[in-house]
């Protein structure tokens, strides 16, 4: 679609072709770009895995959006004139009122409902009380522009506020001294409501001193909903994404085909005291007294295990070529696990070295994912290593699929076993097809 809307612009007709399911967004892409009347054919989905005999029935069959012959429209758009509506651009109107008319609780619940401004779940009314208070949080002032926000690429960007963070941070439970945390996730530009098909979410990380200053939780059942902070900090930051990015309406601005429970609340606080380790903030070139939150793309998956026992290798390298490769994994081990580790020689740039030497792949299974194949290969024929070296390798021959550049490890739990899990996480701005920072990690502390 993109490519399609760069040659219109340059005057060459162009008719772009998407899949029935996709309509609403090809439509809503075109207006993102400025061009409403973008004229657009649509297929049956799917198309992957289909044979070449299937595929021509859907060119020679009928468009089932538009509901006239396949053919007829893409001959169409390519040669009637344009119209003076074609020629005209897009406005977009961003003003939505800043206060609701007073009603009841009841029906003002309800509002929040049938407009998408909530997860679902209850919510605490932003009165302007309540969003005043939530302010007191932060020494700057409440219209500073915060970041831009938007559902996936193509789609047009959101500025938002400081205010707007503590709308939703009010709504998801969250205290005054956990805004600073929320307003650094949103900065961060990574949404944690991705509109991606592949159903991901956002995973983020807190380091530094604000974890004991705020109460976080990283011991027993820290990646589960034990504490009030870990859980309202990450329900306030996927509602602000929510609502700052012009809503996650499936069908339209959402159209993960899964979807992902991780998306209600995400974010974890490391156990850097009992590491051997570095913390991840540390490995990303912050302070050890710097507060940062460190944000993942990605929640497909979830592999796990115990150890290092006597299988550990064996086990690892099932659970990283498991793993899918475009989402290199996020290890998560418990302090157990961790320090088993550094007592057998391990530091963790050589253990995540050993598991990036150690994942490997036949090239044609490397090459048979959907992700590899749309984000990565492009990259790929254009010379760019490691991808070039992979894309030469024989069907059969086995290669690395992760480099150790890909691969984070975050230590935290109870110590009541020792577990680990690895979670699909790319670093945001790591590897082709992100849209994000040129690093994973933002700083907590200048929004204090």
């Amino acid at each position: 679609m993109g490519f399609a809307l760069e040659l219109e612009k340059s005057g060459v007709p162009t008719i772009p072709v998407s899949t029935h399911v996709f309509a609403r967004l090809a439509w809503a892409t075109a207006r993102a770009a400025g061009m409403p009347t973008l004229r657009s054919v649509f297929v049956p989905q799917p198309v992957v895995g289909r044979t070449a005999f299937e595929l021509r029935a859907y060119i020679e069959g009928t468009d089932p959006v538009l509901k006239q012959p396949f053919m007829k429209g893409v001959l169409d758009g390519l040669t009637q004139p344009l119209t003076d509506e074609d020629l005209k651009g897009a406005t977009f109107e961003r003003s939505t009122p800043r206060l609701l008319e007073p009603d009841t609780e009841d029906n003002l619940r309800q509002l929040f409902i049938d407009n998408g401004w909530t997860d679902y779940l209850p919510i605490v009314l932003p009165t302007e009380e309540r969003v005043e208070q939530m302010l007191k949080g932060t020494s700057l002032l409440g219209d500073k522009v915060v970041g831009r926000m938007r559902p996936t690429a193509f789609r047009e960007y959101w500025e938002f506020d400081i205010e707007k963070v503590a709308v939703n941070a009010v709504m998801a439970g969250a205290r005054p001294e956990y805004l600073p945390v929320v307003l650094a996730l949103s900065a961060s530009g990574v949404t944690a409501r991705s509109s991606s098909t592949t159903s991901f979410a956002a995973i983020s990380i807190v380091n530094g001193p604000i974890r004991n200053e705020i109460g976080m939780n990283t011991g027993i059942g820290a990646m589960g909903p034990y504490n009030l902070a870990n859980a309202t900090i990450g329900r306030a930051y996927a509602l602000t994404c929510q609502n700052v990015q012009g809503g996650s309406v499936p069908g339209d601005t959402y159209m993960g085909t899964l979807g992902n429970n991780w998306a209600y609340t995400a974010c974890f606080a490391e156990a850097e005291e009992k590491s051997p380790w570095a913390p991840l903030h540390v490995d990303n070139g912050f302070k050890p007294t710097d507060s940062t939150v460190s944000v993942f793309f990605g929640g497909w998956y979830t592999q796990s295990g115990f150890g290092p026992r006597e299988t550990w290798k064996e086990t690892f390298i099932r659970c990283l070529t498991a793993s899918d490769h475009y989402s290199p994994p996020l290890i998560v081990m418990d302090p157990l696990v961790a320090r088993a580790f550094a007592d057998l020689g391990f530091t963790k740039p050589s253990l995540i070295g050993w598991c990036a030497e150690n994942a490997k792949l036949p090239a044609r299974n490397y090459w048979d994912n959907q992700w590899v194949m749309t984000l990565i290969r492009p990259h790929a024929i254009a010379g760019v290593e490691p991808y070039a070296s992979r894309l030469k390798a024989a069907p059969d021959e086995l290669i690395n699929i992760f480099t150790p550049n890909d691969i984070k490890i975050v230590v935290l739990g109870g110590e009541t076993q020792g577990g680990f899990k690895m979670i699909g996480g790319r670093s945001s701005g790591r590897g082709p097809g992100t849209d994000n920072k040129d690093t994973p990690t933002g700083l907590i502390d200048i929004w204090r």
